[in-house]
């Protein structure tokens, strides 16, 4: 028998996220930096054809929403799908995703302040880098100290900047290639067969981009974690995953239609800087004054969004471990406004080391931490898909009713989106970024098997 999670009526955490922010930050969560400026390498790989890599990425992430929504809708509990994964496939499952996801995202919040810092420079370039990196820490940190509300109502308009933002250079785009701009003819879509074709690096160098591009929708998972917050988890849980289709499918593959359409493939930067992002070429050529500049505060916020977001996954992961007695049960304490801040506190231990890691050994240690992250990452959606097999099967045997949020076509559609995402993690050695992913992650994985056993031998009450 599946072991049973911490009850929602013990966590202390208060239900006060509305609709809109709970669908807001499930939006933050699932797009990041890596739209506005990690996409130039995922172009340089795949040439054109990139699209075809988004769309690909997408049916997965999507695939995984809905799995998702179907089982929190039924169990909205604190820990979200470690909770779920816990309940139908078992205490060494529910541990080991819950902190290998921990790990994951707080390398994720290292790298994101680090990039924040590096973003003020822009402006400021005398300024020294530990200043901002460590500014921001204390106002991500003061905002997730804060009531959930003020939280939500923060990050809701934090998202909307990149929300806004894409919409603009989607309608930018259209109208550029349809109809031309002042001064400017139209551009058609010649630039998506020229320099060497569709697919100018071979069907292969789409696959491999696909590693890239999957590591851009990671963070769809968020939604999940909102739910022991929310104010009507049945109702704003499903309609954000719902939602969430919708944006995903029109800000990835539509935004990057738009740009290899503009943009020759083979002009497109994988350097990361500013100035060469695709969103700043077309903004130029739009006549927008300060395009770079615009587009420098869009990734900084986008990239203090992913932190505040990531910092209260985290958290809430923490104060779930604790619940379950994966952790001390100092974590599982919470404050008089229903904030998990002991939780918080192991969580801006991570960002110091992680953050601190990506400065002092930036070429060694912390392409090892980003590999991880990947890993971690990819192994926690193997698992939800896994649990949404074990509770369709679950619920048939104890004739229970399905879900009222279903995911279309599965459970082939499940089994589909597991088998990309497995392909996607054994292709990993094969590329340059991510090459440390299971070098990482495996060592990691069984460290935390140990520790499991270890833990669950010393107190089998709490475990059990």
């Amino acid at each position: 028998m599946a072991q049973e999670t911490a009850p929602a009526r013990r966590t202390g955490l208060r239900r006060d996220l509305s609709g809109r922010q709970v669908g807001m930050i499930a939006i933050g969560g699932a797009i990041g930096t890596g739209l506005f400026l990690g996409s130039g390498l995922a172009i340089s790989i795949a040439g054109p054809a990139v699209i075809i890599a988004y769309a690909v990425a997408a049916f997965a992430a999507l695939t995984l929403a809905y799995a998702l929504a179907e089982m929190i809708v039924v169990h909205p509990e604190a820990g979200g799908f470690g909770a779920v994964i816990q309940r139908y496939l078992g205490g060494l499952a529910g541990f080991v995703s819950r902190w290998i996801y921990w790990a994951a995202q707080v390398v994720n919040i290292g790298s994101e302040v680090i990039a924040a810092g590096l973003y003020l420079q822009f402006w400021y370039p005398q300024l020294p880098l530990w200043m901002p990196v460590v500014g921001f820490s204390v106002l991500m940190l003061a905002i997730n100290v804060a009531a959930v509300r003020f939280f939500g109502e923060f990050e809701y308009w934090f998202a909307m900047i990149k929300v806004v933002t894409i919409v603009v250079f989607v309608v930018l785009g259209v109208v550029y290639i349809v109809f031309g701009l002042p001064g400017q003819q139209p551009v058609g879509v010649g630039a998506l067969t020229e320099h060497g074709g569709f697919l100018p690096n071979g069907i292969g160098a789409v696959w491999l981009a696909l590693t890239v591009v999957t590591f851009s929708y990671l963070g769809t998972e968020a939604v999940s974690m909102t739910a022991a917050e929310s104010r009507n988890p049945g109702r704003d849980v499903p309609r954000a995953a719902r939602r969430m289709v919708l944006r995903l499918g029109l800000f990835y593959v539509l935004g990057m239609l738009v740009v290899v359409s503009i943009l020759p493939w083979n002009q497109a930067s994988s350097s990361g800087e500013i100035t060469e992002s695709p969103f700043v070429r077309l903004f130029s050529l739009v006549g927008i004054p300060a395009a770079a500049g615009i587009m420098n505060f869009v990734v900084l916020t986008a990239a203090l969004s992913a932190m505040n977001t990531n910092l209260y996954l985290t958290a809430r992961m923490t104060h779930s471990l604790a619940l379950d007695g994966y952790a001390p049960k100092w974590f599982a304490e919470v404050s008089a406004n229903g904030v998990p801040r002991r939780a918080l506190v192991l969580s801006a231990v991570g960002l110091a080391l992680a953050a601190s890691l990506s400065v002092v050994a930036e070429d060694t240690a912390f392409p090892m931490l980003l590999g991880l992250a990947l890993f971690g990452a990819l192994v926690v959606w193997l698992m939800i898909f896994a649990s949404q097999l074990a509770f369709r099967r679950r619920r048939a045997l104890e004739g229970l009713p399905p879900s009222p949020v279903q995911l279309p076509g599965a459970p082939v559609t499940t089994l589909l989106a597991m088998l990309f995402v497995a392909a996607v993690l054994l292709t990993t050695p094969f590329t340059e970024q991510f090459n440390t992913a299971w070098k990482a992650g495996v060592p990691f994985l069984l460290i935390l098997c140990a520790a499991y056993y270890i833990i669950r031998r010393r107190t089998p009450a709490e475990t059990e």
